[in-house]
């Protein structure tokens, strides 16, 4: 028993995706303890269950069911398998209506929890707090507590009540749904974090009210499940949505900001369909990837477009498509792959759309690889990849051995565990709706399911002594199959795993959000976006207390109200961002969409834009089709014009570059319509008046609406904007200032330790280093052209020292290094490089011509790379008199060419 739960618990210690949650600061461990917990507690209430007290670890259950609730939702899907452990306890007698009904039981539990008490409990302190204050006229809260002492009441009745008429199955019911209540209400301690206006104050949960937007992450949208639209479904009709209120601390009230009238689209039943997989329109990506799925054109259906009444023909899907979509992409691509990767290998840890070179499973058994992945004698130099993991197949082996001896010794438990590992995995697949194009690898959600399936890793060590001890001695046999598997499972599992989970000495997030900060001048405001982009830098503000009077303004999040009043107030040691606009104008369903409707020629003064868009004048507004008014923009063109001698003065532009500073800087905005978060940049932009220094981290998130391309100046790793046009555009965006950059980069930036042999580089360190490398090019560029070579020379092996090629593939984008050092007078070491790239394309292209046609085809483009690079080392090594390498090189392109076609 010992040796089967050790070999089980550290095989699921060392699981691919196990181990990523433990050493990511991300909810997903904290979870995996709560599924752990809660199934360990009903499996010792097994063992005490026809005692006096038994059922305290029931209520313990519904005590952690409650407080998981505040970490993540996954653990509610151990629900099922814990309700029947309870079935096959205290039933003597099961049958299949029995079977059934418990499944319904446990499934109406689960919803009860999710849709009941999550949503409700909080939308019914809603109801109540709109209701005292809007129309009794009392304080804010006072509604939200009148309904929480309430619900106290009516539970303390129904304990008194159930506990005196001896009904105990409801009396344990009652209890059950008071501490799910209690563990629950821990959420809460939200709503006072988020009074007490935190520099970090996600959705500003704030009340009752705000607070249900918050737990129906309704950020995130919705999306179809047991029935819906397929992806060319037309919009028949709009429903109206539920009223927004915010509260008004003048009035002492709740306002109502948005109606959400039309605000629910209503789709062509036509084309809908039961269990709805290929549902999404949001992008072409997700259209293209559906119809790859499709086998037949579908059935036509005669449609009437709702704006121009023209009619047209569309094609249903066929549900046989549909169902392969789910199978194939969602069930095999985002499920079973991932399984795999824990329990067969992993190919590497490149984020894969479906393809044979990057996020597959291998099993390091070449002869079974090569039947999905193409031959695998003749890998490439790239897939020396520090995630790529084989395990033979042994894991997998001993789960299933541990299935099959769970099956046949005692069924009904292995009904729970299998309930278990369904719920927390292919459930979710059914329930998520995944579409194509995932932003990250989402194997993390399933940890439950594969720790159902390291319970039956367990139960594979015991199936094995049990059948060895009758051959054999049982000590022997316990002894025997334990050291065997302890090396052959978790041996394995830990030591193919450990080079790239080990985190030991890698400081790159902490350093790379140092040398963003670093690269802003003091009272800088910085724009960024995305989540890798901004943690970093919250963590090194909130817990290192480092750069605190650089204000990050996450894009993405300001098109969020709760995120612009943010904006609108001091933090750290960083003032408030000026903008003009009064912040209830930027309340949730005020200016949310800003239509862009010219109807004046010229360029307008910026702030007489913002000013006629948050104008209360009737003669400024549109009408829409509900019958309401509406904001709009009366311009493409805008301007901001400039103060020279006060940008001189107060230091913003240097005297030398005062004669670059024209008169104005005007741009057109394009797309048809401003966001929120695109109202607030323009916004910003008006009223800023370059009192502070302005950038960003990537300038082509704002293009649509700042498209100042010229302005943008590199330093370090940010793009300051800047009243004047680049003197000399460095390939890339904008133009570069190379000393700053070069003293940033080169003497002040730290790189997280990744230079060092035992620090492994995860994939968003890889993809930082491209910014990295971009930047250095450039540097190395401007000081090329300004004739100092040495620093060029030094940018160059700066990120050679910092990123070596044992790390990092160097792929096509360090052909222009090797350019600079032979442009650099370092022809050595422009020559060295190009050999470096000459062994890795080499390889690229000996991997593809060693596959078989069908998976050649798939590479084609890989192919054309490799051969594009082998020219362009060719033209370079002639351009520089190396000829014996050229020459080399153009062999090899003849030979290759020949051998491909």
């Amino acid at each position: 028993m010992f040796a089967s739960g050790i070999i089980g618990a550290l095989a699921f210690t060392f699981t691919d995706s196990f181990w990523f949650s433990a050493v990511e600061g991300e909810v997903y461990a904290m979870s995996s303890l709560f599924t752990a917990a809660v199934f360990w507690a009903i499996l010792k209430w097994e063992e005490v269950a026809d005692t006096a007290y038994a059922n305290r670890w029931l209520i313990l259950i519904a005590y952690l069911m409650g407080l998981s609730i505040g970490v993540h939702l996954l653990n509610l899907l151990a629900i099922p398998a814990i309700t029947y452990v309870v079935y096959f306890k205290k039933m003597k007698k099961t049958d299949i209506k029995g079977f059934v009904l418990v499944g319904l039981l446990s499934l109406l539990i689960l919803s009860f929890i999710m849709y009941i008490i999550i949503p409700m409990t909080v939308k019914m302190a809603g109801s109540f707090e709109l209701f005292f204050v809007n129309t009794i006229g009392l304080p804010f809260n006072s509604g939200s507590f009148i309904f929480f002492a309430l619900l106290m009441a009516i539970i303390a009745w129904a304990w008194r009540f159930t506990y005196k008429k001896r009904y105990q199955i409801a009396h344990i019911a009652v209890i059950s749904v008071t501490f799910i209540i209690i563990g629950y209400s821990s959420f809460f301690v939200l709503v006072i974090r988020a009074n007490a206006n935190p520099p970090i104050n996600e959705n500003d949960p704030k009340d009752a009210i705000s607070m249900l937007s918050y737990l129906l992450r309704e950020q995130y949208g919705t999306w179809p499940l047991g029935y819906g639209q397929y992806y060319n479904a037309n919009i028949t009709q709009w429903e109206d949505g539920t009223p927004v209120y915010v509260p008004d601390e003048k009035k002492g009230e709740y306002v109502m900001t948005d109606k959400n009238t039309n605000s629910i689209p209503q789709y062509n039943p036509d084309l809908s369909s039961v269990f709805p997989r290929m549902w999404s329109s949001r992008e072409q990506s997700h259209i293209n990837v559906y119809k790859s799925y499709q086998t037949s054109k579908g059935k036509p259906i005669r449609i009437t477009d709702r704006n121009t009444g023209e009619e047209k023909v569309v094609y249903k899907p066929a549900f046989s498509d549909n169902l392969r979509f789910f199978f194939q992409y969602q069930l095999g691509h985002m499920y079973f792959r991932y399984f795999m990767w824990n329990f067969v290998g992993r190919q590497n840890d490149i984020e894969s759309q479906p393809n044979i070179r990057n996020g597959n499973w291998i099993s390091g058994i070449k002869v079974i690889d090569a039947i999905r992945l193409g031959n695998q004698d003749v890998l490439p130099m790239a897939a020396k990849n520090p995630a790529r993991n084989t395990f033979y197949f042994l894991p997998l082996i001993l789960g299933l051995i541990g299935m099959v001896f769970h099956f046949n010794k005692n069924l009904k438990d292995f009904w729970v565990v299998f309930l278990l590992f369904a719920m927390t995995g292919i459930a979710i697949i059914v329930y998520l709706n995944f579409t194509p194009y995932q932003p990250r690898e989402r194997d993390y959600a399933y940890a439950g399911s594969y720790y159902a399936f390291a319970i039956w890793m367990g139960l594979g060590v015991f199936g094995l002594i049990d059948w060895l001890s009758k051959k054999v001695n049982r000590n022997m046999a316990t002894a025997g199959v334990f050291a065997i598997t302890l090396i052959a499972v978790p041996g394995i599992l830990a030591s193919e795993g450990w080079d790239d989970h080990d985190r030991s000495g890698k400081t790159a997030a902490r350093d790379f959000a140092f040398n963003y900060l670093d690269s802003c001048e003091p009272n800088a405001i910085l724009f960024v976006n995305g989540d890798n982009d901004t943690f970093p830098l919250w963590y090194a503000q909130e817990v290192e207390n480092y750069r605190t009077d650089v204000r990050v303004v996450n894009y993405m999040l300001s098109s969020g109200p709760w995120y612009i009043h943010q904006l609108q107030r001091k933090i750290y040691d960083s003032e408030k961002v000026p903008l003009s606009i009064p912040p209830e104008k930027y309340n949730k369903g005020v200016n949310s969409y800003i239509m862009i409707y010219p109807k004046v020629e010229g360029s307008f003064e910026l702030k007489q834009i913002i000013d006629f868009i948050q104008s209360d004048d009737k003669s400024t507004k549109i009408g829409t089709q509900a019958g309401e008014t509406m904001n709009y923009m009366p311009t493409r063109n805008v301007k901001l014009t400039l103060d020279s001698a006060k940008l001189v003065a107060s230091g913003v532009v240097p005297l030398d570059k005062a004669h670059l500073i024209p008169k104005e800087i005007s741009w057109k905005i394009s797309g048809g319509a401003l966001q929120k978060n695109d109202l607030m940049l323009l916004d910003f932009m008006s009223t800023n008046n370059w009192d502070r220094p302005i950038y960003f981290a990537n300038p082509n998130s704002v293009k649509k609406v700042l498209g100042l391309d010229e302005y943008m100046h590199l330093e370090g790793y940010v793009y300051r904007l800047l009243p004047y046009k680049a003197e000399s555009r460095i390939r890339g965006m904008g133009g570069v200032n190379p000393d700053k950059t070069f003293d940033l980069l080169v003497n002040k930036a730290k790189y997280g330790n990744l230079e060092k042999e035992d620090v492994t580089i995860d994939r968003e360190s890889y993809r930082e280093s491209g910014i990295v490398k971009n930047n250095l090019m450039r540097v190395a560029e401007a000081y090329i052209e300004k004739g100092e070579n040495e620093k060029a020379i030094i940018a160059l092996d700066t990120y050679q020292y910092y990123f070596p090629h044992t790390k990092i593939d160097y792929d096509m984008y360090m052909l222009p290094f090797a350019d600079n050092y032979f442009r650099a007078g370092a022809i050595e070491k422009g020559q060295e490089l190009n050999e470096i790239l000459y062994d890795f394309f080499l390889s690229e292209l000996n991997y593809i011509n060693s596959l078989e046609p069908q998976h050649k085809a798939l590479l084609t483009q890989d192919h054309q790379t490799a051969l594009g690079v082998l020219q362009r080392l060719s033209q370079t090594s002639r351009l520089y008199k190396q000829t014996d390498f050229a020459n080399k090189v153009d062999s090899t392109f003849k030979e290759q060419v020949n051998y491909f076609n």
